[in-house]
């Protein structure tokens, strides 16, 4: 299990947006060389946009072999295909419409008026079941090993669709659970569990804003993944957390890198 959370606290978000997705080209672009293949999990939000927007926007992108690539989602909302408001449209439009991914590796959680139509259990289900069929020998689970899993983290200290005391967020066997009630709409989504999240070897947080600081500082400062879900999330060799000075304001002095830009 990896050791302490890393910090990297960027002047604004527009800069934590660019040196994340530099980052992000340069471990996809490492795996592939290692493994010829990289698989990595979005996540929608501000944060997570503006980090897929600021790669499809650098000139480094097609350093990255699309083609090699398996996408994943850490959650989504549970609401027609196409509507805007989901994170794989997001996604689309802030990156994957402008590079030539493999159709076949982009694996999209269902929408409302899918196959399962309004059962958001059974969507889970399924996801669950698709991770499971993408596990080799090698994963030692049901879920494949991400190299880079990306969260936001909300203002409650949510990630993915886990919410503070929510069952979810409580979940030791599955892999993904359908989310009802959620505090954020809408209400019904899909999201993968703790223990999905902890199969990636890196899992990178993103906060930016003085909205977020408040649960930076909970979730950096000893609390309980019941009560701050983000304090849970963690990879098997890294666990990163991409700040911006804003998000960063309430840190306690001995957590702030001192070599952050």
């Amino acid at each position: 299990m990896t050791g302490a959370p890393q910090l990297v606290v960027h002047r604004d978000k527009e800069l934590m947006a660019q040196a994340a997705a530099a980052r992000l080209i340069t471990r996809i672009v490492d795996a592939q060389a290692a493994r010829g293949t990289a698989s990595v999990v979005l996540t929608g939000g501000r944060n997570g946009n503006g980090l897929l927007a600021a790669l499809g926007s650098s000139p480094a992108r097609d350093a990255v072999d699309w083609q090699r690539l398996d996408i994943w989602w850490g959650d989504e909302r549970f609401l027609p295909e196409g509507d805007p408001e989901r994170n794989v449209s997001q996604a689309g439009a802030a990156l994957l419409d402008q590079v030539p991914v493999d159709p076949a590796r982009v694996h999209p959680m269902a929408a409302s008026d899918g196959p399962y139509g309004n059962d958001v259990e059974a969507a889970a289900a399924a996801y669950a079941a698709e991770l499971a069929a993408a596990a080799g020998p090698e994963d030692h689970g049901p879920v494949p090993t991400f190299d880079v899993l990306m969260l936001g983290v909300g203002p409650d200290t949510h990630v993915a669709s886990l919410f503070p005391e929510h069952p979810a967020v409580r979940e030791t066997e599955r892999t993904v659970v359908g989310v009802h009630g959620s505090p954020k709409p809408p209400p019904t989504r899909i999201s993968l569990t703790l223990p999905a999240i902890r199969a990636a070897r890196e899992v990178w947080l993103l906060a930016a804003g003085e909205d977020k600081a408040n649960a930076v500082a909970i979730a950096l400062s000893g609390a309980g993944e019941l009560q701050a879900p983000a304090a849970g999330a963690r990879g098997r060799s890294r666990t990163l957390w991409l700040l911006d000075a804003a998000a960063a304001a309430q840190l306690p002095r001995e957590l702030y890198p001192p070599a952050s830009a």
